[in-house]
Order: C-alpha cells, then structure tokens, then sequence
C-alpha cells in the first residue's frame, strides 16, 4: 500500500515505516503529525485517485529529527572591479518516518 500525499507543498510517495526527508516543519521530536492533503491511495491494485483530495485519507508520521542540508555556497565577483562576496546558506529539514496510511 502507498499513497502520494501533499506535504509542506510537495507530494511525496510513501509507504509505511519509509523515512523521508521535508522542509522544516515546527512539531516537535518524536511528535505524532497527520497528513490530510493525500492526492493518491494505492491497495493491491485497488486505487483512488482524488478530486484533489481522497476524502477520509489520511497519512501519520512520526517526527524523528530536524536537521539541515548540505551547506550551498553563492560567490558572486565582478571582474577587475575589485567586488566578491561570499555567502551559503544551509536548508532546514525535517526527517519524518510514517507510521500508518488510513483510508
């Protein structure tokens, strides 16, 4: 069973016990958090598709951990110009481990 749900503004296809990765999201460690935007259900060849939502879908997961990504370094330089900066910048995440997929 899987299901495509709308997280923070991406779909993402889950199954139950993945661990997937999302934007910051502001629940708290080992938290219990409820999906209700799930676009798609798939049971053993049995599959619902929404209008835009599947109505009484339902997607939990469990906040495991808030990290950050890989840090993005932005050099800008004009040439002969005597002009650099140097930036980065690190993305929050939010790792999440779904527990079940009720339809």
């Amino acid at each position: 069973m899987y299901a495509i749900v709308d997280i923070a503004g991406q779909q993402f296809k889950v199954q139950k016990d993945d661990i997937i990765t999302t934007q910051r999201l502001e629940d708290e460690n080992d938290s219990s958090v409820e999906f209700d935007k799930v676009l798609l259900v798939s049971n053993d060849g049995d599959t619902q598709v929404g209008t835009p939502y599947v109505e009484g879908a339902k997607v939990t997961a469990k906040v495991v951990d808030h990290t950050r990504g890989k840090k993005v370094v932005v050099f800008k330089k004009k040439r002969r110009k005597g002009y650099k900066v140097k930036r980065g910048h690190r993305q929050a995440h939010t790792q999440l481990q779904i527990e079940d997929i009720v339809v």
